[in-house]
Parts: structure tokens; sequence; C-alpha cells
């Protein structure tokens, strides 16, 4: 079987699944780097031994929080973010360049903020039953290709996601689960199998978003 041609691709869980697993296999040395490099970047090492008596223990302790939290909210988003242009590519069977790890500081206020707007929304919608950040989180899945592809400021972003994700929202929830699944499976293979499932993964939900595109486009013709 060979990568489907990306302005064929049409958003199901199967045909999403079955294109990420083509482009894993084509691009995967390029995009194990990737998984790499946004691994590293996402889940720093960060060990330092303190007495638990001491006051220096509470102040290098708070000191690490705040650094942790401001790492996670300015600089790992700009990865997550511009991993996302490189997964399009290999979708798109173009040329990689993996230069476009750091696309996202080219765009860098529209990520932050269409990060932290998209995470605030998700979390205050897990606060009320949870059943509402289930929603948010499905619905607001192309926030981060629609800034880095369409170069979309975080309002439009959310609000284009939400448009374009009406009538497959079911299909992300269970491409979702499925998701876990295969990391789950990669992890139980010897661990090192968590690359190649995450790379299936990434693919196959980049896959979906070119979807969803090639169907708003034969909508318009």
């Amino acid at each position: 079987m060979e990568l489907i041609n990306y302005t064929t691709l049409s958003p199901t869980i199967g045909g999403s699944f079955s294109n990420g697993w083509e482009v894993m296999k084509k691009y995967f040395l390029y995009l194990l780097i990737v998984v790499i490099v946004v691994g590293i970047v996402s889940g720093p090492s960060m060990q330092n031994r303190y007495d638990s008596h001491d006051f220096e223990w509470s102040i290098g302790f708070a000191f690490l929080v705040i650094f942790a939290i401001a790492y996670a909210l300015l600089l790992v988003p700009v990865f997550q973010y511009s991993s996302k242009l490189i997964y399009l590519d290999a979708v798109r069977d173009k040329e990689i360049d993996l230069k476009k790890l750091v696309a996202g500081f080219n765009n860098y206020l529209n990520v932050i903020l269409a990060n932290l707007l998209k995470v605030t929304l998700i979390v205050m919608g897990f606060l009320f039953f949870i059943v509402p950040g289930i929603i948010l989180a499905c619905r607001l899945a192309f926030v981060s290709y629609l800034v880095m592809d369409k170069n979309m400021d975080p309002v439009q972003a959310l609000e284009k996601s939400w448009k374009m994700t009406r009538g497959i929202g079911w299909n992300i929830f269970f491409m979702a689960i499925i998701s876990f699944f295969i990391g789950v499976a990669g992890f139980i293979l010897l661990i090192v199998g968590i690359f190649p499932a995450l790379i299936w993964i990434h693919s196959s939900f980049a896959s979906l978003y070119q979807g969803v595109l090639n169907r708003e486009e034969v909508a318009v013709i």
C-alpha cells in the first residue's frame, strides 16, 4: 500500500490511521527526530537535591515550580506546534525540512496565546463534569494546525477548528481512544516501540486534518 494522495484524503478514522501508517513508514527517520526533539523539550529532566528541612529547599522548590510553569507555557508549545508543520508536509508528501521545528518562533505570540486559550478552555470544561472538557478537546483539536498551517490568530484558529470539527467530533474522540491503546502497545513493546507509535498517531491526526480541508474545498466547489 502506498501513501494516499493528500488531495483525496477523507476525514475518516480508518483512512486517517491507514495513511498515517504509510506516512510513518516513508518518513520514519525524519519523524523520529521530530518525536525525539519534541519529547526532550516537553519533558526535561530537572533533578536537584535539597535537604527537606532547609529554608533554601523551599526557595529552590518555588523557583523550580515557577520555572517549570513558564517553561511549559512559553517554550514547549513552540516545538509542539512547529512539529505539526512537519507532519503535514509528510502527509502532503513534500520534502521534509527539520528547520521547521523552530518555525513557531516566527509566529511566537499566536502560538503561545492560542495554546494558552485552548488549554484554559479545556481545563475549565473538565472542571464542569468532565464531558464539556472532552467535547472542547475534540472540537479544538485543529487549533495548532491552523495557527501554523494557515497563520491564524488564536481566536480565528479556535473558531475555525470548532467549525471544521462539526460532524466529526466522534471521529476525533475514537481516534484519541485508539491512539491511547497504540501508545500503550508501543510502550509494552520493549519501550522503544513508543516512538513509531507516536509517529503513527501524529501522522494520523495530520491526515485527518488534511481530510477535513479537502472536504471543505469540495463543499466550496
